[in-house]
């Protein structure tokens, strides 16, 4: 119930990290834990020598379990209300990829599944996880081109219209697979594995020279980012890439009127 409509990878970690703390305060209810249990272990994370990132993520977590029983009547205080977590510096801008550099990625991506793969992270803005997940049911021709439906957190669905040249690679991939079958499927069969997705990418990143840690995230924040500095409406961006707030949109740049996402970047 506590985590319900929030992504695999969100329930793992915030699972982790309440495990984390559940086993630093050898309390067996909520119900007994103290204002100075959160405190303690606030500084033992500290002491550990964790980066303000990890320190603010986990204390993140144990204030939103707390919160949700407060809510639901479990616990009659919020004790994790008075808890602060780290301010962390925004470090953004270095986790973004600039236009030459994913030319670079695509030119040293040989394998047509990964170059599909990589193309449409960056073209649709899509986390790692949505784009493994989908099916061949889910991309539709429209007009000159397609659509993706993208299922995203939250349980909700959007659309991403992409551009002709996009369509095309994409459908290059379908040959006989029916419309159950993953777009991107694994060599064992089945869809493949976001794990294998983030692989992949790091290992094309380094052929392509680039010296930085990349991750499918990234090539979300290079689409956000791009598609801002051409001109694209944050409203539009924030609906391509599912942002639940305009405000995570604002983050990547200030935005001039424009009227498409997807279509508006150079692939």
């Amino acid at each position: 119930m506590w985590l319900y409509g929030k992504s695999n990878h969100t329930q793992r970690g915030y699972q982790r990290d309440v495990s984390e703390f559940l086993e630093y305060i050898e309390l067996e209810s909520l119900r007994e834990v103290r204002l100075e249990d959160l405190q303690d272990f606030s500084n033992f994370l500290e002491e550990k020598g964790l980066a303000d990132s990890t320190r603010a993520r986990k204390l993140s977590a144990i204030k939103s379990l707390f919160s949700f029983a407060n809510k639901i009547g479990y616990l009659y205080y919020n004790v994790g209300t008075p808890i602060q977590t780290p301010k962390v510096k925004n470090r953004l801008g270095e986790k973004i990829l600039s236009e030459e550099e994913i030319f670079r990625m695509l030119a040293n991506t040989k394998n047509q599944r990964n170059y599909v793969l990589i193309r449409l992270m960056y073209v649709s803005g899509a986390r790692v996880s949505e784009i493994c997940s989908l099916k061949w049911r889910d991309a539709q021709i429209h007009k000159d081109a397609g659509v993706l439906n993208i299922f995203g957190k939250g349980g909700k669905t959007r659309t991403v219209f992409l551009s002709p040249k996009t369509w095309e690679e994409l459908i290059k991939l379908k040959k006989e697979a029916n419309q159950d079958d993953p777009i991107f499927e694994s060599q064992k069969g089945g869809h493949l594995d976001p794990s294998a997705a983030y692989r992949i990418v790091k290992k094309v990143a380094k052929k392509a020279g680039i010296d930085k840690e990349v991750s499918p995230h990234w090539l979300r924040h290079a689409h956000a980012s791009h598609a801002l500095d051409k001109g694209v409406a944050p409203h539009v961006v924030r609906d391509t890439l599912g942002h639940s707030s305009i405000a995570t949109t604002n983050r990547y740049s200030h935005a001039r009127p424009e009227d498409s996402s997807a279509r508006s970047l150079s692939l």
